[in-house]
This record gives C-alpha cells, sequence and structure tokens, in this order.
C-alpha cells in the first residue's frame, strides 16, 4: 500500500500504516457529565506521558465511566489516595470540563494538561481566593503546550470554591471554572 490512501473499515491506510481515530485507538472520550479525573503539585509529562498514563492511557483517563460524586458506587478521593481529575486548559481561554463535582472533605489531584500555543497556570481553592490571585493558594504555573502539571486540594471548607488561570490577560479573558460539593 506504499504511496496509496485507502479506507479499510472505517479507518484510514496511508502509505501502508493503518490509522484509527484517537477516540477509538485509545478509548478516548468523555464519560459521563463530560468529568475527567486528576490533580497535585508535579508534572507528569506530555500528552503520552508514562507516569500517570497522559491523556492516552493509565488511571482516570477521560474515557472513564467511574461513578462522580453523588452517584452509585462513588468512592471519594482521601489524603492518601486523593481521586484524579484530569483537566485540558486550551486551546484558547478555557478549561474543559469548567464545572467539576467534588464530596465535601474529599482530596483530589488535578492533572492539567495545555493544549494550543498558550502557557497556563492552574489555580484552585476558595473562590475569593482565586479570584483575587491570592498568594498561597494551591496552584501550578508554566504549563506549556501538551504538558501536564498537577496540584492537589483537600475540600475541607465551606465553599464555594473555584479554579482559574492568572497568566497575564487569561483571567480577564473568562479562563476560569467552578468547583460544584456534591453530597
Amino acid at each position: 500500500m506504499s504511496g496509496r490512501l485507502g479506507l479499510l473499515g472505517g479507518a484510514l491506510v496511508l502509505s501502508g500504516v493503518l490509522l484509527l481515530g484517537a477516540t477509538a485507538a485509545a478509548g478516548v472520550g468523555l464519560g459521563s457529565a463530560g468529568t475527567m479525573s486528576g490533580f497535585s503539585v508535579g508534572g507528569t509529562g506530555g500528552m503520552m506521558g508514562a507516569a500517570r498514563g497522559g491523556m492516552m492511557g493509565g488511571y482516570g483517563t477521560t474515557g472513564s465511566t467511574a461513578p462522580g460524586p453523588g452517584e452509585a458506587g462513588f468512592v471519594a478521593g482521601t489524603v492518601a489516595a486523593p481521586r484524579v481529575v484530569r483537566v485540558i486548559a486550551g486551546p484558547g481561554y478555557s478549561f474543559s470540563p469548567s464545572t467539576i463535582g467534588v464530596a465535601r472533605g474529599e482530596s483530589v489531584t488535578f492533572d492539567v494538561t495545555s493544549m494550543g500555543g498558550l502557557v497556563h497556570e492552574f489555580m484552585v481553592g476558595p473562590a475569593d481566593a482565586v479570584a483575587a490571585d491570592a498568594a498561597g493558594t494551591a496552584e501550578v504555573a508554566d504549563i506549556g503546550m501538551m504538558q501536564t502539571k498537577s496540584v492537589t486540594y483537600t475540600f475541607d471548607g465551606s465553599g464555594p470554591y473555584a479554579f482559574a488561570c492568572h497568566a497575564t490577560g487569561h483571567y480577564e479573558a473568562g479562563m476560569r471554572g467552578t468547583i460544584t460539593i456534591v453530597g
């Protein structure tokens, strides 16, 4: 098949290489309610990151069908074993998902991957501290294109909680989201 294009059972064959769509080949897609899993201060590599599976594998991937807070079978993260929530920063000035549900008292590790050419940060905590870009609020900075960095936070107060990117102009452009306490 070298040098030829062909279609084989819904897959593209290009120069003798079978290419499958990322969602089919890797099982990547949004779980129920568009939820993702991950968070804790540190770096985990790129999209294919082996350390924690990256976007294309490992635990808590975007294809996860694990129950969320308030659903039967949900297991809340603990300080010793935080639940992982994956967040996509960008492309542009947005987060996906933009609303994340957590259980009261739950510890969550957010694995944040930057998409597109912009460098982002991810701050999480009480909504007023996040909005004010307050010193001491949990955050990871300088998340470059196709990088994943992590931060862990325990939601042990009354809330409300939020997350945001305060890279120059990003917050003002709407790059922020909400944390909803469920249960």
